[in-house]
């Protein structure tokens, strides 16, 4: 079986790479629907997303709906910015891929790494919900739908 979930995460890997590839912006409806979900902050944060980063989060946030129905406003903003803290890293394609294949070795990579705790900080210092930053970080009750969004994509 653990060689299943290796197999998984690998294929998970591969499409993201994919993806990253593209400079495409995610589509204008796309845009209204995460500006209609974020507050002002959390907006300033988004748009220095990449593209293919921002497509990736609308995807993974609208998985995350379809599997909880229930989801607040903070914990739809959490899943479209599961992976701000990314920013602090500032890798590309390869990059990502280096880290991801060589772990968490010098500041940048370790950075990469630990993106969860990063962009859990950088929304509780903009006064995001409680609840935002938790899902961010990885915890709370929506925590493990996330998951399961972000790792069917």
């Amino acid at each position: 079986m653990a060689d299943d979930a290796r197999l998984g995460h690998l294929a998970h890997l591969v499409r993201r790479f994919g993806g990253m590839l593209s400079r495409r912006p995610p589509a204008p409806d796309d845009e209204e629907w995460v500006a209609s979900v974020l507050r002002s902050g959390e907006q300033a944060l988004w748009v220095q997303l990449g593209n293919a980063d921002r497509r990736h989060a609308i995807v993974v946030a609208r998985r995350f709906v379809a599997h909880r129905a229930i989801a607040s406003r903070a914990e739809i903003a959490g899943a479209l910015l599961h992976d701000i803290g990314k920013l602090d890293a500032g890798l590309g394609a390869v990059g990502r891929v280096v880290a991801t294949v060589i772990g968490p070795r010098g500041a940048r990579l370790r950075s990469y790494h630990d993106h969860e705790a990063l962009g859990a900080a950088a929304l509780a210092d903009i006064g995001s919900d409680p609840i935002t930053v938790a899902l961010v970080a990885g915890r709370g009750p929506a925590a493990d739908d996330l998951r399961l969004a972000d790792d069917h994509i």
